[in-house]
């Protein structure tokens, strides 16, 4: 099937923006001071021969999307000679259609061949190589997907969200998803649409993220930390920006640290308004006993601080076919939150089966791979949220877009402005209520237009020589 509307992809660059942060941010296990990104622009052309440019970016975060005791100065060079590879992909890629059309057959009949060739050049160059792992390909990915809708709506003169119903899609969502086993949920006659928040809300909440390093209080000042206008301890992030909901970073492997973390957290909370605590244990736990005993000390010990945690955030191994642990327990105290391990709608499905009952959808591991998600989960009774990376500049468009149109549990995670503020100036003069948070929320009223709304010529932002165009 295919309609007027389709379009083919005839054209890519792909630029790296280097980002230092002003405080450390620990992810799990790791400790990062800087970030990548890939910013991914993308050409299309209809069969009337129109042409449109879109845009997309992603933060390469290898220490959420390749957690490993490689050096992670190997792990970026890995990402970006794979980035790079992708880029030659995508220029050739010539199937038509739509965007999800177009993005689900890429990571469908290209992506896989492309990761295992990537990984054979790496173990022929150093037999010891560890190969990069899916997710870090959907990350590469995720940047020219998203510059693949951004283009279709320029091209069509429509904001992205418009475009995902009749007249523009030539195959509903029976073509692409299928009900969990004894449901009789059906996907025929349905579109991304029906599953969409219309009208969007232009303010949601925002999560502010307590990392494993942030300091909690001025007691823990060393002297050390950044003089440059913006918050350093908690207290004065929650005063600033009026905030209401608090993401906490635990370990996963000291139950010790992660009981009295969340407590201290809790403290402050309460003591400053806060409403909503969220626990995100980055993949770190293999035993659900470890959570479980965690969840039942605070509800015996600190019954106010329980019932402030909204959810629980991916505690146990990304790889869920891999590790495919019975979570009942957990999501029988509080709902448990798919985020590294919902790579696509088959995962989310399986997750639900092992007693998972939300979905973490993430801009960066694809805009196609998050809308059929969102569809998935919704249609299952399923509760989402959209989480960071760490999303700053163009990242931050398309992501706060998703949580405002997904209808999620409670806003969105937003944290770029807590580690490189001033990395997004230039995005943050066209749209200042997307890059500072007031009153507990982000303000989307500026993003407008056809694509995302980014309003990339208002933006005075001047990009590198490409690292490659064709």
């Amino acid at each position: 099937m295919s309609n007027n509307r389709d379009v083919r992809v005839n054209g890519v660059k792909l630029y790296f923006l280097p980002v230092s942060m002003r405080v450390p941010l620990k992810f799990g296990p790791e400790i990062t001071t800087e970030v990548t990104c890939a910013r991914a622009a993308v050409r299309i052309q209809n069969d009337q021969g129109k042409i449109a440019w879109g845009w997309g970016e992603t933060p390469l975060m290898a220490q959420w999307f390749w957690v490993s005791s490689l050096p992670l100065a190997e792990r970026l060079i890995s990402v970006k000679e794979f980035a790079l590879l992708l880029a030659r992909a995508w220029r050739d890629f010539e199937v038509p259609g739509h965007p999800l059309e177009i993005g689900q057959a890429f990571q469908r009949d290209v992506l896989p061949g492309l990761l295992d060739e990537h990984n054979r050049k790496g173990l022929e160059k150093s037999p010891n190589r560890e190969p990069m792992p899916w997710l870090a390909a959907l990350v590469c990915c995720s940047a020219f997907d998203i510059a693949l809708h951004d283009a279709y709506g320029k091209l069509h003169d429509a904001p992205v969200y418009a475009t995902y119903q009749e007249p523009f899609m030539n195959r509903d969502l029976s073509t692409y998803l299928s009900a969990a086993e004894g449901t009789k949920i059906g996907f025929h006659g349905f579109y991304p649409s029906d599953f969409l928040t219309e009208p969007r809300p232009n303010r949601i909440p925002a999560w502010h993220l307590v990392g494993g390093k942030d300091l909690l209080g001025e007691e823990e000042l060393t002297g050390e930390e950044p003089d440059d206008g913006y918050p350093v301890v908690l207290p004065e992030w929650i005063r600033r920006d009026g905030l209401t909901c608090l993401k906490v970073k635990l370990r996963g492997d000291d139950i010790e640290w992660d009981y009295t973390r969340l407590v201290a957290v809790g403290e402050i909370a309460v003591n400053m308004g806060v409403v909503w605590l969220t626990a995100d244990f980055n993949c770190t736990v293999d035993d659900p006993g470890y959570v479980t005993e965690i969840l039942d000390k605070l509800r015996d010990e600190h019954p106010r601080f329980y019932q402030m945690i909204l959810y629980v955030e991916q505690p146990f191994p990304y790889d869920l076919e891999r590790h495919q642990i019975d979570v009942h327990a957990v999501s029988a105290r509080k709902p448990l939150f798919m985020d590294e391990s919902a790579h696509d709608w088959q995962l989310v499905r399986l997750g639900r089966s092992l007693g998972w009952t939300g979905v973490a959808l993430k801009t960066c591991k694809t805009q196609t791979g998050a809308i059929l998600s969102l569809c998935w989960a919704k249609a299952h009774g399923m509760t989402l949220m959209v989480q960071d990376l760490t999303n700053p500049m163009l990242a931050m468009i398309p992501h706060a877009l998703l949580a405002a149109y997904a209808g999620t549990i409670m806003g969105v995670e937003t944290n770029g402005s807590q580690f490189y503020p001033e990395a997004s100036a230039p995005e943050a003069a066209v749209h200042p209520g997307l890059f500072r948070r007031r009153d507990g929320s982000i303000d989307l009223s500026t993003v407008s237009g056809p694509g995302f709304g980014y309003r990339l010529e208002e933006m005075d932002r001047k990009l590198p020589a490409a690292s490659f165009e064709g």
